[in-house]
């Protein structure tokens, strides 16, 4: 899958994540892949999308078309997705089933934003969280985590702390590999 983290402190705000995509045991390194880059712009957000590599095509095609995509609140970004959840199903095709048990459809997609107003996470049933600090997504997810965790304290510059955080997921998780990319902005 991938390694994305983003982190806020000192009045920045930056998102980084890995070049590698997979297919089950196969690897495509960014060396071989024109589109390795996990990280999609839509105004001013950058929105790092793990799972389906179909996501970030889909993802970017129906983001365009939405005519004022608001992605600056936990509440904007949950509106965004519920809108989006039914133009899925209708013209991607979305399989929206991943457990009997859910109380709600998924909309199969993990992203992580950074923008001027911070960072959030949407999670596959549109759930969104704000994060005040850092916090990462994909199969190398807990591995950035920690280094997060350990670098947030120790360093000042966001793009730093974001990089040791995606070489952590690099190093550990199977499914991440280099290079890095990365964004950073001003936090409001």
């Amino acid at each position: 899958m991938t390694t994305i983290v983003a982190v806020k402190k000192n009045g920045i705000v930056a998102i980084a994540g890995d070049t590698l995509t997979t297919f089950g045991n196969t690897r495509l390194p960014a060396a071989l892949d024109a589109s390795h880059d996990k990280i999609l712009h839509v105004g001013d957000s950058h929105i790092g999308v793990c799972g389906s590599a179909a996501h970030y095509l889909v993802l970017a095609s129906l983001l365009a078309k939405m005519p004022d995509v608001q992605l600056n609140s936990k509440a904007a970004i949950f509106e965004t997705f519920r809108k989006l959840h039914p133009i899925l199903k209708e013209e991607c095709f979305l399989n929206p089933k991943e457990d009997e048990e859910d109380p709600y459809e998924s909309s199969q997609i993990t992203a992580l934003i950074a923008n001027a107003s911070g960072i959030y996470g949407v999670y596959s049933m549109r759930e969104v969280f704000e994060f005040t600090q850092f916090w990462a997504i994909g199969s190398g997810h807990e591995y950035a985590l920690g280094a997060l965790h350990f670098a947030y304290t120790r360093y000042d510059h966001v793009r730093d702390i974001a990089r040791i955080g995606v070489e952590a997921g690099i190093a550990f998780d199977k499914n991440s590999g280099a290079p890095i990319t990365l964004f950073s902005l001003p936090h409001a």
